[in-house]
């Protein structure tokens, strides 16, 4: 299976670490990242989406994050 996962944070070093710890799990880039501002909250969003080859079946229950 392939897994599709879309990333999204604040524009803060939180948002590089959820990614960098998707990349050290084996999950790889897709496109560029996505920015966005806020208007409501005053802030910049991000967005990377990334992908990852499994041997897993795919159910609506999988915990993408986990794989």
């Amino acid at each position: 299976m392939q897994a599709y996962r879309f990333i999204t944070n604040d524009d803060t070093s939180e948002f590089c670490h959820r990614v960098t710890e998707a990349l050290s799990k084996g999950w790889e880039l897709h496109g560029d990242p996505q920015y966005s501002y806020d208007e409501k909250r005053g802030v910049m969003r991000c967005g990377q989406a990334v992908t990852k080859h499994s041997d897993e079946t795919y159910s609506k229950d999988l915990k993408l994050g986990q794989l």
